[in-house]
């Protein structure tokens, strides 16, 4: 049987073959109840079967596995299994046992969806990325392949708490002041809360007690929200108005099939997805920064001050007059910002190289092209909330070479003191770690607290 699927582009209906994996929910978000009762409300129909790692005894080299599903005639059924750490690493822990189950749920007749209910220091990005390219190869009788053969994300539903995600969004806190993770885990509490809005398709908003609530700070979280993730549907859980499996399910069927649903987006893709509102409301606004010169390295180490005060997030591509053949990738959260290598420019390529690039960056290089610099340019958004769009602007124009110094080209420019080398991090620190490879995931080019994250190589 075959679905219809309409064409963005051209508004015209398009037949597909029906997809058979197993389709899968991500819920997650900093609060680990509420994800949990949003997992427990997808889990009443008896075709759904919810899996949960707590991570919370990670400190003592276990985690506990919980599935939970209903039984045809409405029982909850509940089976509670610890796992030893491998390696005594949480993401090869989450590999040798989550990929794997998920091929094997997929072939039970009896299960019609799952559910992976994430423990909060699991970003949703990253789990995502394991199901589409991570080789599952140790099944009996099952071929080698990622377990997106049998399985797709339909859904990432995040749970934020009214009165305390903006204040995390925008803080420096390390994600350890605030959650049992592993020691070398050095992520910021911003860089998760904001990952995992961004991956959202569904948002469920727990507010806090009406006598307290400030509708300033409520108003600002409502447009921070709706443009970080602006096609997402949102719910509110009150005290009057618990969640129940009926209200989670019409988020579930209120989702667009244009969303997200586990897509990974890549340094050269356009960076303002979903098409966010451009208005400035309660002060909170996406500015865009566009440039066609190269960036000086030193003034541009300079500027990035400007992206850590009154700022939720920023990211984007940076052409560094110093780094030529590659596009740098800046991404921030709060007070904590990493640069880190972006891909090759398409005007550095050779032939072999343009072949395995996607028609739609080489429609737009095509779109930008210069007869000296091909398609090198430096662009960024940046989401303020309390900042001034136009200092931050400002700082950053003057971090463009001069007339001088643009004519000098780039014979000069390879003279000029480059902060970033490989990668820059900030806060300033001692880093000596080769940054990951640009082609895994923006949940494994982040860094917090200004260090990159030793983490293992999921490919």
């Amino acid at each position: 049987m075959d679905v219809a699927d309409l064409n963005p582009e051209d508004g015209q209906m398009r037949f597909l073959p029906a997809d058979n994996r197993t389709p899968v929910i991500l819920v997650t978000g900093l609060d680990r109840p509420t994800s949990r009762r949003i997992g427990d409300a997808l889990t009443s129909d008896p075709g759904t079967v919810q899996v949960h790692h707590d991570l919370s005894g990670v400190g003592d080299g276990r985690v506990i596995r919980t599935l939970t599903w209903r039984e045809s005639d409405g029982r909850r059924r509940e089976v509670v299994t610890v796992i030893e750490l491998a390696h005594g690493c949480v993401s090869c822990t989450l590999r040798e046992d989550l990929l794997p189950l998920l091929r094997r749920l997929h072939r039970r007749s009896s299960v019609r969806r799952i559910v992976l209910t994430l423990d909060p220091i699991l970003e949703p990005e990253r789990i995502a990325w394991s199901i589409e390219h991570v080789v599952v190869d140790d099944e009996p009788d099952t071929p080698a392949a990622p377990a997106a053969l049998d399985v797709r994300v339909e859904s990432t539903i995040v749970s934020v708490a009214e009165e305390l995600w903006l204040h995390h969004a925008t803080g420096d806190l390390g994600l350890c002041e605030v959650l049992p993770v592993p020691p070398d885990d050095e992520r910021t509490l911003a860089q998760v809360a904001v990952g995992q809005v961004a991956f959202a398709d569904a948002l469920v908003v727990v507010g806090s007690d009406p006598a307290a609530r400030d509708a300033w700070e409520s108003a600002r979280l409502m447009a921070v929200l709706k443009r970080l993730s602006p096609r997402a549907p949102m719910m509110f859980e009150l005290p009057e108005r618990p969640l129940t499996p009926l209200l989670v399910e019409q988020l579930v069927a209120a989702i667009p099939p244009s969303s997200r649903r586990g897509r990974i987006d890549g340094p050269h893709d356009p960076l303002l997805v979903d098409q966010p509102s451009l208005d400035p409301d309660c002060g909170v606004t996406w500015m865009e920064f566009h440039t066609d010169r190269p960036l000086h390295p030193g003034r541009l180490h300079d500027a990035i001050d400007s992206l850590l005060d009154g700022v939720v997030c920023a990211r984007g591509r940076l052409w560094v007059a110093t780094q030529p053949d590659e596009a740098l990738w800046l991404e921030s959260a709060g007070g904590g910002l990493r640069v880190a290598p972006g891909g090759r420019w398409l005007a550095a390529m050779d032939d072999d190289e343009l072949a395995r690039v996607s028609p739609e960056r080489r429609a737009l290089g095509a779109l930008r092209w210069d007869d000296t610099f091909g398609d090198r340019h430096s662009s960024l958004v940046v989401l303020v909330h309390r900042g001034d769009p136009d200092e931050i602007d400002e700082a950053l124009r003057a971090a463009c070479l001069n007339e001088v110094e643009l004519a000098a080209g780039q014979d000069f420019w390879d003279t000029l003191d480059d902060p970033f080398g490989r990668f820059h991090a900030d806060p300033c620190d001692d880093v000596d770690v080769e940054a990951p490879m640009v082609d895994a995931p923006a949940a494994d080019r982040r860094s917090g607290n200004g260090r990159t994250e030793d983490h293992h190589d999921d490919r």
